[in-house]
């Protein structure tokens, strides 16, 4: 008898103490992607019992059996809309409130696109005097590091004010904000950042060490105090616990790091895009933001330089991705620009142009297609030139133009239409044309929708690092 009560006794206080509980991206206020089946996952201390999930647009119920503690499930979203509540029943229940379904994307990168309002920022005050928008939601994730990969991590939805808006990531939200104005949804933006990261921290640690280029590679990044360096470190502990949510699409800005083995870029940062589609299983839209100009140590080296054309190469070769340009936006004297209002506004660009079909709307700058040697000139083409190109100010700069000898010289430079003639005395044979192609290149070429042109470089020369 003593043992039955004692048995009785001992699951009283387990039922008692019993818990379902869910990641921290499954919470209050949170945006769910519209029309689609968004997985809702979770742990249950009664490790075989039967969770039941639904959403209150509907109340149709779904039902799974939790494997050792572990459960998951598809719920399925109708169009944009609430407020809703989504609602878990198992041997207790759990209520989401305030839960909209609209638009989500996940920002990323290091500090470009981690810097708040607080940390610098055009017409600051009036931005965020301005920033209530209660169909817009913030989830940041806090830095954190690990050698494994997590289920886990630090975060909470946030409704976007004043308030939350100026500590948030000011590139996702004038992103999030172009989103939300244009397709009148509303938008969850995800912001996973850390400043002075190299790309190697966002991958997993396999890809980089049974990659001979890039193990080769990484040994090249110096070891710091306020950030990490070794692959994974970032992705295991701020990107893998939310693979499982389901988004519309990737933000991106980062490169100025890698500046130290830019070579590796053109394969690493293909690899990373590769990568994160494979572990939300699907071929989401990737946009990012080519590199500021910048003095570095050099405005005239071209380490910088070197990343930008890795961008644009990942940009030309990888499907789906898009890139913003910022040739036009920088600070030769600081690395953060403060005009983070046009970079998330571009960036919007390419998501309503190219995932929201937005007819009607030029999204890219200009874009090197080809070339074309004419008495001892080169004639340039480019795609998003179709309505011709402009110039600010009276002469184009940051033109250069080489023979055979692969020595490059100043270049004069006409507009023709939606074509660029380039020459020089000097190089009478001309082959190749590279065209802002320093560290510090303050271009002024656009088309005429005022989008810049990016750096760009006709030749396949071997790249010598300075």
């Amino acid at each position: 008898m003593k043992k039955l009560l004692g048995l009785l006794l001992f699951l009283s206080v387990v039922n008692s103490y019993g818990e379902i509980w869910l990641p921290s991206i499954l919470s209050d206020n949170m945006v769910l992607q519209q029309e689609s089946d968004v997985t809702i996952w979770g742990w249950t201390t009664a490790t075989s019992e039967e969770i039941t999930v639904y959403g209150t647009w509907n109340n149709e119920k779904v039902t799974t059996k939790a494997f050792q503690g572990v459960w998951s499930l598809q719920l399925p979203t109708p169009k944009a809309g609430g407020t809703y509540t989504v609602v878990v029943e198992g041997h207790e229940k759990l209520e989401l409130k305030n839960v909209l379904i609209g638009e989500v994307w996940l920002g990323s990168g290091q500090s470009n696109m981690q810097w708040t309002p607080k940390n610098g920022l055009d017409n600051v005050e009036e931005e965020i005097e301005n920033a209530n928008y209660p169909e817009i939601r913030f989830f940041q994730v806090a830095q954190q590091i690990s050698d494994t990969p997590q289920d886990q991590l630090k975060g909470k939805w946030e409704v976007c004010t004043p308030e939350t808006m100026k500590k948030f990531s000011s590139v996702a939200y004038f992103f999030g904000r172009e989103l939300h104005q244009n397709l009148k949804v509303p938008v969850g933006v995800i912001n996973s950042s850390w400043g002075g990261t190299p790309v190697e921290v966002w991958l997993k640690k396999e890809l980089i060490t049974e990659n001979v280029e890039l193990k080769e590679a990484a040994k090249k990044l110096n070891e710091v105090a306020w950030w990490p360096t070794n692959a994974g470190l970032a992705y295991n502990a701020m990107i893998h616990p939310i693979t499982k949510f389901d988004i519309a699409g990737f933000i991106w800005y980062q490169g100025e790091s890698n500046r130290v083995n830019p070579k590796s870029y053109f394969t690493s940062f293909p690899l990373m895009i590769k990568s994160w589609r494979e572990e939300w299983g699907k071929d989401l839209p990737f946009y990012f933001v080519q590199i500021a100009p910048y003095k570095y140590d050099d405005p005239f080296g071209t380490d910088a330089a070197h990343v930008r054309d890795a961008q644009l190469y990942t940009m030309k070769n990888v499907a789906n991705t898009g890139m913003v340009v910022t040739n036009d936006i920088g600070n030769l004297e600081n690395i953060h620009p403060t005009n983070k209002q046009d970079v998330g506004h571009r960036l919007g660009l390419w998501a309503l142009g190219k995932t929201y079909g937005k007819e009607g709307l030029q999204y890219s700058g200009p874009v090197y297609e080809s070339m074309e040697i004419k008495n001892k000139k080169i004639v340039l083409q480019f795609n998003h030139a179709d309505k011709g190109l402009m110039k600010e100010g009276k002469e184009l700069r940051e033109f250069y133009i080489a023979g055979e000898d692969q020595v490059f010289y100043p270049a004069k430079a006409k507009i023709s239409g939606s074509t660029v003639v380039v020459s020089s005395s000097k190089v009478k044979k001309p082959v190749a044309v590279r065209f802002a192609f320093t560290n510090g290149a303050l271009p002024n070429l656009y088309n005429v929708e005022g989008l810049p042109v990016s750096a760009f470089r006709t030749d396949d020369w071997e790249l010598k690092q300075q």
